[in-house]
This record gives C-alpha cells, structure tokens and sequence, in this order.
C-alpha cells in the first residue's frame, strides 16, 4: 500500500512502478480493484520471469517433500515461506524483493530479505538510493563546527517494515570529522548510536564515501569528512510471532539514541559532542500506506 501512496513522488522522480505475481490476471484485477492500486500488476503465472530472474522460491516444495520433517528444512520453510499453517500455495512464488532496472533492462539495484516478512519501505528504497526528499519532522542541530539534520524515512511503520535514520552532516569551513578507519589511528570516529529494543533491530550504519585528509603536523594521512555527507541506520521492526504479540496494543514505536561526533580543524579538535536523538513513529497495519507525513 505504501508502495501505492507514493506513486506520483516515484513518478516525478522518472520512476515507473509494476509489481509481478504468480497469481492469474483475474486474481490481480480483483487485488487491484479491492485496494486501489493503479499502477501495473503483471501475471507470471507459469512463474517464467520470475525463475529467470533467479528468484524462485524452491523452500515450499522442499517442505511439501521427503525431507518435509529434517528441522534444517523446517527452519527453512519459517523462515522463507510461512511461520505455520499450509504453505502448498507458495509454490511457485518468488522470494520478494525489489528489482531497480534502467531503460535498457538492466538491473542497477535490488532489494530482498532474509525473512519472508520483512519489506524494505519504499521511501527507505528512495533514501538508499537518493531519490526524492522526505518530508519527515526532522531534527536539527548546529554548533560552530557543523550542522546536522536527522530524520526516519517513514513516519509510520509496521511489523516487518525495514526502514531508515538518516544524519545529513554539513561540517563548517575548515572543519573536519573522522570517517571509519580512522580509529585504528587513535581517532573517534562520527557515528550514530541508537539504543537497543526488543521489537526492533538495526544494521551496521552504512557512512558516504570519505577523503584522505593529510594532516602536517604529524605527517600523517586519516579518511575524513569536510564537505557534507549522510550516515544511514538501517531499522527492522521485528516480525516474528513473539515480537508482534509484544507490538500489539502499541500505537507508536519510539527510538532515542545519540549523534556523537567530535570535530577538528588544521590545529586542534574540539571536545566530543554527544546530541540526543529521538524518534517517535506511527504503528500501523500492514495493509495501512506508511506514509512520509
């Protein structure tokens, strides 16, 4: 649905969407119709394209077979088609995911999942790969050595959605902060640390490519930032039974955390900083459009 809510933000950034299916095209017109979906839903039932594209979900047929009780396979079968109940219908079925193709057909990017309840939201597809600007409540912070904007890609969330926290840092004229790989040269290292839940997880932060700053004094060269850059924390809101169970109820899903940094000019490095960072987001359905208000 979310997918549907951003149509015309994904069209004007010269995006086309279509989603493919195993299911028959009358199956499709009437998912369609029921949910309002416009934009193209395409039949792969004989599951062609999909096993051309190398994602065709074998798991099921492995669970319906002679190893249907070895508990690596029923490990496989919960993690990768369904957590209980019949499954025959998944057969067929590709892993989902998201394929990000040009206009001769290439894939420039793709998007998929260890568990087969997790969906990347489309605004974090957006944010990973710079397309379009959020329109999220941002945080933001200034100091005499940088400036900072924090904010979630969505505004709501739901069990399964993987979405993301992004820090655009602007660091001052002739300012720099230390970039990965700077610590093992003593350095600290600017970074985004949020605080652990048991609804959620999150993913190593992902940094923007940095600069070899050689600094006189010591003779020696350290990776850097002095021109702006974005840090990315990817979060998963858990999907498993036990965290659903502990999501029902909740209306809203905080994360609080801190933007630790510490900021250097040719001559000196100023204290570490350490700003308060929290967020607090919608929980809704699955089903619901996980809009960016």
């Amino acid at each position: 649905m979310e997918l549907q809510d951003r149509l015309e933000e994904l069209t004007r950034s010269g995006i086309g969407v279509a989603a493919i299916s195993y299911d028959s095209p009358a199956i499709l017109a009437d998912f369609a119709e029921s949910r309002g979906i416009t934009y193209p839903l395409l039949s792969d039932d004989n599951s062609a394209v999909i096993t051309a594209f190398g994602i065709l979900n074998t798991v099921a047929a492995e669970g319906m077979g002679p190893r249907k009780d070895d508990p690596d396979i029923i490990a496989l079968v919960k993690k990768y088609v369904a957590v209980s109940g019949s499954f025959a219908g998944a057969i067929g079925t590709p892993f989902p995911g998201t394929f990000m193709l040009d206009t001769d057909g290439r894939v420039k990017a793709r998007f998929f999942e260890e568990f087969y309840r997790e969906r990347n939201t489309t605004a974090n597809v957006m944010l990973q790969l710079g397309i379009g600007s959020s329109s999220v409540a941002a945080i933001r912070g200034s100091s005499t050595q940088l400036d900072f904007t924090a904010h979630a890609s969505n505004s709501s969330v739901s069990a399964g959605s993987r979405f993301s926290i992004a820090v655009d840092v602007e660091p001052r004229p002739g300012m720099h902060v230390y970039a990965p790989g700077a610590e093992a040269m003593g350095y600290r290292v600017i970074g985004l640390t949020l605080d652990p839940g048991s609804t959620f997880r999150y993913e190593p932060v992902e940094y923007s490519a940095s600069e070899i700053y050689y600094f006189e004094p010591l003779d020696e060269h350290v990776p850097v930032y002095r021109h702006p850059f974005t840090l990315l924390q990817e979060v998963v809101v858990e999907a498993s039974s036990e965290a659903q169970a502990a999501l029902d109820g909740l209306d809203t899903l905080t994360l609080t955390g801190t933007f630790n940094y510490q900021a250097c000019d040719d001559k000196i490095c100023y204290p570490p900083a350490a700003v308060p960072l929290s967020f607090t987001l919608d929980l809704v359905d699955a089903d619901t459009p996980q809009a960016s208000k």
